[in-house]
């Protein structure tokens, strides 16, 4: 197939792009040329996707089988581009989020649960639902929390910065509720299975890791992945409505449960996750962590100080 990725040079991309080029399709990417491709005679163009006109100029005369659509995060980010290739398309791929869901007394979240009309993600349910109202023939993915090599959001790096550093790791609430992370290279194989699977047109699919852990279970499994004693670890929990941030960040995880089954993902697109939640952390820790020197950087710990200094 002729592929076009939206972006194609970080995180998600990355990883998608590899696997695509590995099984012989031609992948072209389009993003704003701030990056090198992560596969070196990649055909890339650039442009703001933002902008319609200029998406319209640049792609209106290309020709693709598939798209990922991996950055769009408004309606307005997808529409023009839907728009463009609305007849002309054997798949429309869209990165969504299980952050759409509504918090819910029965878990797992299961695809189809109520949308959370204030979620921050609400775009990109909008986004699905003007695909399918359009008729593309899309499919959409909703992982939960992403994390591996790359990663450019602080989630499993929040907590080795501390780890590393034998500090106490703050947190919030009792410790105990469930969350769920998945490898960005499963997400990305799961996006390659999609590909001329007619059954997974019309549909969302959770993607994620296999199982769900506590947060304070989530710190010790980073203890493990950065080779320290689980028991050695300080854990400190805290009343977090005792603390105002404001708009800082005191903990990289939402304080509710927060986890989806891929049971659906797993029968239909005939995928697996390959890593489990101490693999993959080892992979993040031993091939990012630490070949980026984040373990000898300068860190901010101020939120942790405040809030030490009253739990």
């Amino acid at each position: 197939m002729r592929i076009l990725i939206m972006g194609g040079t970080r995180f998600i991309g990355v990883y998608l792009t590899r696997i695509l080029v590995e099984q012989g399709h031609e992948v072209v990417l389009f993003n704003r040329g701030n990056k090198p491709a992560p596969v070196e005679g990649l055909r890339q163009i650039h442009g703001d996707r933002t902008n319609p006109t200029e998406l319209k100029d640049k792609l209106a005369g290309e020709s693709f089988d598939a798209i990922f659509d991996n950055n769009g995060r408004e309606l307005s980010d997808t529409q023009p581009l839907a728009e463009i290739f609305s007849d002309r398309l054997q798949h429309f791929v869209y990165m969504s989020s299980a952050g759409v869901y509504l918090k819910a007394d029965q878990m797992p979240h299961v695809e189809g649960d109520p949308i959370d009309p204030k979620s921050r993600h609400k775009g990109k349910h909008d986004t699905e639902v003007y695909l399918a109202e359009q008729g593309l023939p899309f499919t959409s993915i909703r992982p939960t929390y992403i994390y591996g090599p790359q990663n450019y959001n602080d989630l499993e790096a929040w907590f080795f910065d501390r780890i590393v550093r034998d500090r106490p790791i703050p947190i919030p609430a009792h410790g105990q509720y469930f969350t769920q992370f998945g490898h960005v290279k499963d997400l990305a194989r799961a996006m390659a299975q999609v590909l001329g699977n007619t059954q997974a047109i019309g549909q969302i699919y959770n993607v994620s890791g296999d199982r769900c852990v506590t947060f304070d279970g989530l710190a010790r499994a980073c203890a493990v992945a950065a080779g320290k004693a689980p028991d050695s670890l300080r854990i400190v929990h805290y009343d977090p409505k005792q603390f105002d941030f404001g708009k800082r960040k005191a903990f990289p995880l939402r304080t509710q449960h927060f986890f989806a089954s891929i049971q659906k993902a797993k029968a239909e697109l005939n995928w697996q996750p390959e890593y489990d939640l101490i693999s993959g952390l080892k992979d993040s820790f031993q091939n990012d962590y630490l070949t980026s020197g984040r373990d000898k950087a300068e860190v901010d710990f101020s939120l942790d100080d405040e809030i030490l200094a009253t739990a």
